[in-house]
C-alpha cells in the first residue's frame, strides 16, 4: 500500500485512493480511523509558510482526532483549513482544552474510576488542540491538581466530580445502537428490560430488544447495518436470530452470543465457534455481559496502545 506523509500529525502513514481525494489511515489524527484529504489540496497545504502550518496544522488534527472519535468523517480540502481553524468550536482556552481531555475520557469509560489508556501520550497532544506534549502535559496536570483527573502511567480515570464535568460539557454521552436478538419470550422481555438494557446502555450503547418474528423483515435487516453491537440470544434456537446475527457478521459488526443454561447442550452449531455466554437468571446475564463488555473495552485499550 502506498505511504504518505500526514500534513497535520506529521507521521507516514498508508494511504488508498478515494476518487479524487486520498483517504490517510490509522495516523495520529485519527488512531484506528481515517480522514480524506482532496489530493489536489496537499501541495497548497504543504506550500504554506511555517509560521502558518505552525498556527493551524495542529488545530486541524485535533479536529479530525475529535470528529473521527465521535465516529463522524471527516473530509477536507485546503479551503476548509481556515475556516476550522477560526471555528468557535476550536478550543483555545487552556481550561476548554482541559475539557476535551475529560470529554474524551469520558466517551471512552463507562464510568468514574474506569481506566482509560492513551499511548502513545507523545502522539496524543491533539486530543487538547495543543501544539506540542508539553502543553498537554501541562493540562493533565492541572486537571490532577483540581482533583478531576487520575493518572498511573499511560492510564487515565475521571474523578466522580470530573465525570460530571465531562458529562456536562459533553451534553450527555452519544450512545451507539445495539441490538438485542431473542426468540419470542414475554416473561423475559420485562426482565431484561429492567436488568439487561440499564448495564448496556452504561457501556456507551442504546440497546433495542427485536424478537425473532421481527428479525427478518426490512425495516429489522436496516436495523442490524444500523447497529454497534449485536447480542444474539440462541435460547428459543430461532433459525431468524441466526439468520440477522450471521447478516451482522458479514457486516463486520460485533456479535456477542449468549444461551441459557437449560438450552446450551442443544444447540444446532458448535459451542466452541461461538463461545456463547452461558446464563442462568437475567441478572446473572447482565453481570456476565458488563464484565464481558468491560473485558473488551480495556482490551481494545491495550491493542491500540501496542
Amino acid at each position: 500500500m502506498t505511504k504518505k506523509h500526514c500534513l497535520f500529525c506529521d507521521e507516514i502513514v498508508p494511504i488508498a485512493a478515494e476518487g479524487d481525494y486520498d483517504r490517510y489511515l490509522g495516523c495520529s489524527c485519527s488512531p484506528g480511523g481515517y480522514y480524506n484529504l482532496l489530493r489536489d489540496s496537499y501541495e497548497s497545504i504543504n506550500a504554506l509558510p511555517h509560521p502558518k502550518k505552525r498556527d493551524i496544522l495542529h488545530l486541524i488534527s485535533g479536529y479530525i482526532r475529535e470528529l473521527t472519535d465521535c465516529e463522524e468523517k471527516v473530509t477536507l480540502t485546503f479551503s476548509d483549513l481556515e475556516t476550522i481553524a477560526n471555528s468557535p468550536k476550536i478550543p483555545v482556552t487552556i481550561e476548554d482544552k482541559g475539557n476535551r481531555l475529560l470529554q474524551y475520557l469520558y466517551r471512552h469509560s463507562g464510568s468514574a474510576g474506569e481506566p482509560v489508556v492513551i499511548q502513545p501520550l507523545s502522539g496524543s497532544y491533539n486530543l487538547t488542540y495543543s501544539p506540542n506534549l508539553q502543553e498537554l502535559v501541562y493540562i493533565i496536570d492541572k486537571l490532577i491538581n483540581e482533583q478531576l483527573l487520575i493518572r498511573e502511567g499511560m492510564t487515565f480515570k475521571l474523578t466522580d466530580t470530573g465525570w460530571s464535568e465531562a458529562a456536562a460539557g459533553a451534553g450527555g454521552k452519544k450512545l451507539k445502537p445495539c441490538l438485542i436478538l431473542t426468540a419470542e419470550k414475554k416473561e423475559l422481555r420485562l426482565e431484561w428490560q429492567e436488568m439487561l438494557l440499564p448495564k448496556i446502555e452504561q457501556f456507551g450503547y442504546l440497546p433495542r430488544l427485536l424478537s425473532h418474528e421481527k428479525t427478518q423483515n426490512r425495516d429489522s435487516l436496516e436495523l442490524v447495518v444500523d447497529s454497534k453491537l449485536i447480542i444474539a440470544d440462541l435460547t428459543g434456537q430461532s433459525p431468524e436470530v441466526y439468520f440477522a446475527a450471521g447478516y451482522a457478521l458479514g457486516l463486520s459488526i460485533p456479535v456477542i452470543w449468549t444461551v441459557n443454561s437449560s438450552a446450551a447442550d442443544e444447540l444446532n452449531v458448535h459451542v466452541q465457534a461461538i463461545r456463547p455466554i452461558v446464563w442462568d437468571t437475567a441478572e446473572e446475564l447482565a453481570v456476565l455481559l458488563r464484565q464481558k463488555l468491560s473485558y473488551e473495552r480495556i482490551e481494545k485499550a491495550e491493542g491500540t496502545a501496542q
